[in-house]
């Protein structure tokens, strides 16, 4: 069995964005020569998210506004983290969003359904953060 360990690393622009990473992901695994296994994709900070789903403007949209409707920035009071920090808020969109993703690796490709592609979700931004892309197999 082989294995490839790359990190991808963001510091984007605003405070939360959407980015889909599927590209730098098939990249890397391509480059890791692997023909069948699993690649690990997981967000190495507790503020930012992995996820799949489709990439269109409107859903990534809904996905913003849904997120601050169940934890809102502000009142940024209204958080026991936030003695002393702002960042609850994405501390729990970090969590319905989730920490990592598992694709299939078939024929050297990643084994995804129609639509779907992979994200890096951003809740606390601004500043640099990595992303883990761990691919195994023969």
């Amino acid at each position: 069995m082989k294995s490839s360990t790359k990190e991808l690393w963001f510091c984007t622009k605003g405070a939360r964005e959407f980015i889909n990473i599927t590209a730098e992901v098939e990249a890397l695994l391509k480059e890791s020569g692997i023909q069948e296994g699993l690649c690990l994709v997981n967000a190495m900070h507790i503020t930012a998210s992995v996820f799949i789903n489709d990439d269109e403007r409107g859903l990534h949209r809904d996905f913003d506004v849904w997120l601050e409707k169940l934890a809102p920035h502000e009142p940024v009071e209204f958080y026991q983290h936030n003695r002393g920090e702002v960042n609850a808020d994405a501390h729990l969109k970090r969590q319905i969003m989730g920490r990592e993703v598992v694709v299939a690796v078939t024929a050297g490709k990643l084994h995804l359904g129609p639509w779907e592609q992979i994200f890096y979700g951003e809740f606390d931004g601004q500043r640099r953060k990595r992303v883990l892309i761990k691919i195994i197999g023969d």
